[in-house]
């Protein structure tokens, strides 16, 4: 028996069988199995029969069983009832080789020189075990039921948080996912872990997707802040006295009263610029009036403080039109340069509006400056700009503040990634609370229950080993190997096999064949007694242990084929001593605890699987083993037994055809014409085939009549070795028929199970 893992399983790794077993065995690319999808045996039971012709795959899958470790059957698998392998004793070809190529045989200790009371207590003491075992099987049982629930949380958590979190952020947070997008595992791990550890501080939403704009995707570059514009000397001009004075001549003198009677200020002064020096033509009425008291009193009326002031307000034009211009080109720059960059921090849209309106206040104060100029005398007041120039600088101040938030995570991108990450885990956590809580709560309880479990299992086990080591002991001591030579010489004396015997050999643990003249009998023995012998030795083996130890160890027996070259009498032997191993099998007594029995014989497959009035315990499986074009095949028949007789199996070969090799169809169906028919005349032959209307109806039926005179022995005709669906369809037609022509329908109906089914309906 193994040993348990560190944890807990082993012997109580069993759930709804009592006792560890073989489940399915799985053999392929190898010997005649299929490379792709060889043969796959499941359902396996405690009593399993696989029947099978020679040469068909049947040693190669009890070797297997026997050796699955060998590199050979590297594509092969085998797999145990929880997990749980025992020992598989196999007997085939090769157990026969083994045991009896060497001159000796091992010895097989059991427990017949025990006194009634020593077995009295390792009987008591195996009860014992069995209790704890049982116990333990049910704690095995409640903690994988507690596992099992732990495991369907955390599937159902894994899921859960995939496809609400994971799902639905995928698309704005996908950089804070990396390295737990690649499966539900690895993100609920990292949910967990940032549930437990993550600090930071809690952000909107909406927040996080702006963040997330700048610093997932493209790596940021920096962005040139936008120049600050400067117009306080423009808004100073704006507002200059002078705009609103009104700037005359000199008041005392004689011209004065005229000029400002008529308001002609502006003209006149306008018009002083055309009196030439020595000139008396008078510019407005183009009469000789000028002279120098006329031209002296024009020049006291503007006097300094006029000239001054003209000179005032025509450089306060100049100065506001250059520093507004330069101001608006400016503007138009920022304008242009920001509608093409894709980065662009500033409202362009509102930008472009401000400077629109700008501009328009610009012109129109230009205007009223050439109108102060022209006429001096004129009071203005210029339009302010300050209302859009704020505007304006607001904007870019806003733009710029944003520029530097921008730079600010260039200079510091990757510290403001992880940030943002451990931001968007937090928010994430904050969100599902709830549902994370509620999941590690419920997950605690259940690792507190399997803890629990998992002490109390620990304990069984170590009850149930130290009962174990106290019945090895026991064993040990009442022990002996003699028990089995007397058994096995009783059993070949009852059937017949009196000139030889086996006997302890002198070195300890062996025993070796002898002659009645004391002669060795290995060499000597034929074939029929070898596997006579061979087959009451593994017998043995099954019952007892190759070491002192070894004896009460739980197996499972294989047995290929151990009637080879027996009589009918020996082969009732053989079957009968499997029938008594099968029995305790189904009745779970004694150590052996499954048996597969595979075999090419149908008599002894026939006997050794009657189950006659005893029909307690577990039905026995059924499976049939082909070999169709080369490759091996299987067929599972639950718990229907496929073969009755030979005369039965052959009619099963024909319901089943389409399972089996198109190559022996023709030869099925004449060997049960033979049988069936015995012997056919010539005449009746002619009337038979007479009865078929078709050329090509009366060739198959003369085909399959010739094979049935000529008894069945002779190699087919090249036409019908490889024969196609329709033609085998073809075949079975005629072939019916021939039990219609004849008057035998009832016994084909019968046959082919098609009076069953009409009962079934």
């Amino acid at each position: 028996m193994p040993c348990p893992d560190e944890g807990g399983g082993g012997e109580f790794e069993i759930r709804k069988s009592k006792y560890p077993m073989i489940t399915s065995i799985k053999v392929k690319n190898v010997a005649t199995y299929d490379p792709v999808n060889g043969v796959q045996i499941d359902g396996l039971k405690k009593v399993n029969f696989i029947y099978g012709a020679n040469g068909c795959g049947k040693t190669t899958l009890s070797n297997f069983l026997q050796n699955p470790v060998n590199l050979k059957f590297a594509n092969c698998t085998v797999n145990w009832k929880n997990e749980t392998p025992i020992k598989v004793l196999v007997y085939n070809k090769e157990f026969r080789e083994q045991n009896f190529g060497k001159g000796k045989l091992n010895g097989v200790f059991t427990l017949g020189q025990a006194t009634k009371e020593e077995i009295k207590v390792i009987e008591d003491k195996n009860e014992e075990l069995k209790n704890v075992k049982a116990d333990g099987i049910k704690k095995r049982e409640t903690l994988n039921a507690q596992k099992q629930r732990k495991d369907d949380l955390e599937k159902e958590f894994t899921e859960s948080s995939w496809k609400k979190i994971y799902k639905k952020y995928d698309k704005e947070f996908k950089e804070a996912f990396v390295g737990s997008m690649k499966s539900g595992e690895l993100f609920k791990n990292r949910l967990l872990q940032e549930f437990s550890n993550n600090i930071a501080t809690l952000k909107t939403l909406g927040e996080l997707k702006e963040n997330a704009k700048t610093i997932f995707g493209e790596v940021p570059q920096n962005i040139e802040p936008i120049n600050t514009i400067s117009y306080e000397r423009i808004l100073d001009i704006e507002v200059e006295s002078v705009w609103k004075k009104i700037i005359v001549g000199k008041a005392d003198v004689d011209i004065a009263k005229l000029i400002q009677k008529l308001n002609i200020n502006d003209w006149v002064n306008q018009g002083r610029s055309y009196i030439q020096a020595d000139e008396d033509i008078c510019p407005f009425c183009q009469q000789p009036t000028i002279n120098e008291d006329f031209k002296n009193q024009l020049e006291n009326w503007f006097d300094v403080t006029y000239l001054n002031d003209i000179k005032v307000i025509k450089e306060l034009k100049q100065e506001y039109n250059l520093l507004t211009q330069n101001l608006i080109n400016e503007l138009n720059d920022i304008e242009t340069s920001q509608k093409n960059f894709k980065d662009t921090k500033l409202n362009v849209d509102k930008f472009s509006a401000y400077l629109k309106t700008l501009i328009s206040q610009n012109t129109t104060n230009s205007e009223f400056l050439n109108n102060k100029i022209k006429e001096p005398s004129r009071s203005i007041e210029l339009v302010s700009l300050k209302e859009q120039l704020d505007l304006i600088a607001d904007l870019i101040k806003d733009a710029n503040d944003e520029i530097k938030k921008h730079n600010d995570i260039v200079a510091n991108f990757n510290a403001e990634k992880s940030d943002l990450i451990r931001s968007i885990w937090k928010y994430i956590i904050e969100e599902f609370r709830t549902d994370i809580a509620k999941y590690l709560s419920d997950k605690g309880g259940l690792e507190t229950g399997i803890t629990g479990l998992q002490t109390q299992l620990t304990a069984k086990l170590t009850e149930f080993h130290t009962l174990q080591s106290e019945i090895q002991n026991l064993s040990k001591n009442v022990t002996s190997i003699q028990p089995t030579v007397d058994e096995i010489n009783r059993l070949l004396r009852s059937y017949g096999f009196l000139n030889f015997e086996i006997v302890p050999t002198a070195e300890k643990g062996f025993y070796q064949i002898l002659r009645e003249d004391g002669e060795i009998a290995e060499t000597t023995l034929s074939e029929g007694e070898i596997t006579f012998i061979t087959f009451l030795y593994f017998l043995q083996r099954a019952k007892g242990g190759e070491t002192e130890e070894s004896v009460n160890e739980e197996r499972i027996l294989v047995i290929d084929d151990p009637i080879s070259s027996l009589d009918s009498n020996v082969l009732f032997v053989v079957s009968t001593l499997i029938k008594e191993i099968i029995k305790n099998v189904k009745s779970d007594v004694g150590n052996i605890k499954q048996i597969i029995l595979l075999t090419h014989n149908v008599y002894f497959h026939k006997e050794v699987s009657y189950e006659g009035l005893n029909r307690k315990g577990e039905k026995s499986q059924f499976w049939i083993l082909r070999k169709n074009n080369k490759v091996s095949t299987i067929h599972f028949y639950g718990l229907n037994n496929p073969i009755q007789s030979s005369y039965e199996l052959l009619w099963r070969e024909i319901k089943e055809w389409e399972n089996n090799s198109g190559i022996t169809i023709q030869n099925t169906l004449r060997r049960i014409l033979e049988n069936y028919f015995s012997i056919l005349g010539n005449k009746r032959d002619d009337v038979l085939i007479n009865k078929f209307t078709t050329q090509e109806d009366r060739e198959i039926c003369s085909s399959l009549l010739s094979w049935a005179n000529e008894g069945s022995h002779t190699l087919p005709d090249d036409l019908f070795i490889e024969a196609p669906d329709g033609t085998i369809t073809k075949y079975l037609e005629v072939f019916k028929n021939i039990f219609s022509h004849t008057d035998n329908i009832g016994h084909y109906n019968m046959m082919m199970g098609m009076e069953l089914d009409f009962e079934k309906n």
